[in-house]
């Protein structure tokens, strides 16, 4: 192949060989698509349904749960289906989007975490500015920022991306399209190093942001051993772990996947990692979320509650109708 235009599709990793398996795979990542699905949505209802969540940090939460959704939708339905019918390949165009989308959605949750950590910043270290530094208008524009910092990097990493010829085959090493598995098609070493020095220049800026979470939870941390009462640093920290974990979750997944010794190179451990920064943390996020906050958990009871409350009094009405048409 002299390029990558006469590339048609790009065959993909198999997770197994036998038809048991796949078939095994097929439910096993059915089950943490709708756990993610779920888990999700039920944040996002509960967040746009109840006013009292409808706070700078629920509005923030909101839009992670978002990124959730589609980050673990880019990935495991390809996935999913290639598992249950038994084939490999994806399209030339189905990789470019897949590797865009997820690129966006990614870096864009990355940014929305820094903006989250400011945000508790904010509420512990400075809570007499709060409204006027974190105001309706300026969460509006943070979250757009986030969104479109990350779609701003995707464009750049993947026009760039698909601009290199490729002419080392089309298998990728990896159950969906990923930069690192595109570049090692690569026709010469000045076009790896090309998407390699972007990559580095991209790191620095993602380096900023890491750096800007850990000295706002420095600060965070000093300011909640400050406070006198017991109880006021319980609910400091109620607060701010959920946000602390998925960020350490969010950063070791992806570290461990970008540090792995080149000299490492076994498909399943491959798979593995890739699995741990693409789909664990969309799935986890909003267990970690529900289970230390308060008001969260009383939101989702009440949703519930409520589902089910409805339910009932329709198949008590549908009883009636039926009884008075009888």
């Amino acid at each position: 192949m002299s390029n990558g235009s006469s590339i048609t599709h790009f065959p993909l990793l198999v997770f197994a060989d036998t038809r048991e398996l796949q078939l095994l795979h097929f439910c096993l990542f059915l089950g943490i698509h709708l756990a993610a699905l779920l888990g999700n949505g039920l944040i996002i209802t509960a967040v746009a349904c109840d006013h009292r969540l409808h706070t700078p940090m629920y509005f923030f939460l909101l839009n992670l749960a978002l990124l959730d959704l589609g980050a673990i939708s880019t990935t495991l339905p390809k996935a999913m289906a290639n598992s249950l019918w038994n084939t490999r390949a994806i399209s030339y165009t189905g990789c470019v989007a897949q590797l865009f989308l997820f690129l966006t959605l990614m870096s864009a949750e990355f940014y929305l975490l820094t903006v989250m950590a400011y945000d508790r910043y904010v509420a512990i270290c400075k809570p007499l500015h709060y409204g006027s530094l974190l105001g309706s208008r300026a969460c509006v524009h943070m979250a757009a920022a986030a969104w479109g910092s990350g779609f701003l990097y995707a464009v750049l990493h993947t026009a760039n991306t698909f601009s290199i010829p490729l002419c080392q085959g089309n298998g990728l090493d990896q159950f969906f399209c990923e930069t690192p598995q595109i570049l090692k098609l690569s026709c010469s070493q000045s076009d790896y190093l090309r998407e390699a020095g972007l990559l580095v220049v991209s790191a620095f800026g993602f380096l900023g942001c890491f750096v800007f979470i850990a000295v706002s939870y420095v600060q965070i941390f000093r300011a909640v051993t400050r406070i006198p009462s017991q109880q006021g640093r319980q609910k400091a920290f109620s607060t701010c772990l959920p946000h602390l974990a998925v960020v350490s979750l969010f950063i070791t997944t992806g570290v461990i996947s970008t540090l792995k010794p080149p000299s490492v190179s076994s498909s399943f451990l491959n798979l593995v990692l890739s699995f741990l920064y693409s789909v664990v943390p969309p799935a986890v996020n909003p267990l970690i979320y529900s289970m230390r906050n308060q008001e969260l958990k009383d939101a989702l009871r009440k949703l519930i509650g409520h589902f089910f409350i409805s339910h009932r009094l329709g198949v008590q009405e549908e009883a009636r109708y039926m009884d008075e048409g009888v």
